[in-house]
């Protein structure tokens, strides 16, 4: 499946105009906190399908990342299990955030808020909202698991980290998640 309606991602900038991270700058970010990570480099993976198909030498959680904005332009972040049906409506009301339906950013947003483009969402990507524009949101379901692998900002490659070292940097970089616990 070709991808090039997607922009470089090298080449994409924030609102305030700096580039956007890389996966160095991440790596950086993380050393600055004594988190420690593993990292492989793979072809770009744009699908939870695709994803599916790399071999990862421990066990952990593997993630789905949905971009999402209201009616009046507010931010979401949703990180669940790579598996789980997110249903927006419900999510919707169980959020009680005002500001109307739902709906998947655009890829424009995307690059100009998280830096990222289509395929490459993860919780690493808020290191480039500097102005916290965007709200976190994390299955309480992938706290189970000791490690989790993210995209840190690019899509061909996966970093592992412990779920807890998420959490911390998460903090750090001024954007707590918000807990959801979904229906299994």
């Amino acid at each position: 499946m070709a991808h090039s309606d997607r922009p470089d991602p090298e080449t994409v900038y924030l609102v305030n105009g700096e580039l956007a991270a890389t996966p160095k700058t991440v790596f950086h970010a993380f050393e600055q906190l004594g988190i420690e990570h593993d990292t492989i480099v793979h072809a770009p993976l744009f699908t939870v399908e695709e994803a599916k198909s790399i071999k990862y030498a421990l066990d952990g959680a593997h993630t789905k990342n949905l971009f999402l904005r209201n009616k009046k332009g507010r931010m979401f972040l949703l990180v669940v299990q790579q598996d789980r049906r997110v249903d927006l409506k419900a999510l919707r009301r169980q959020l009680n955030q005002p500001g109307g339906q739902l709906a998947f950013a655009s890829t424009e947003r995307l690059g100009k808020f998280l830096g990222v483009v289509p395929g490459s969402v993860s919780p690493l990507a808020v290191i480039n909202d500097h102005g916290g524009e965007v709200s976190v949101y994390i299955d309480e379901s992938l706290l189970n698991y000791e490690l989790i692998y993210l995209h840190p900002c690019r899509n061909t490659h996966s970093t592992r980290i412990t779920t807890n070292d998420l959490l911390t940097v998460l903090t750090a970089w001024d954007h707590p998640p918000t807990l959801l616990t979904f229906d299994d």
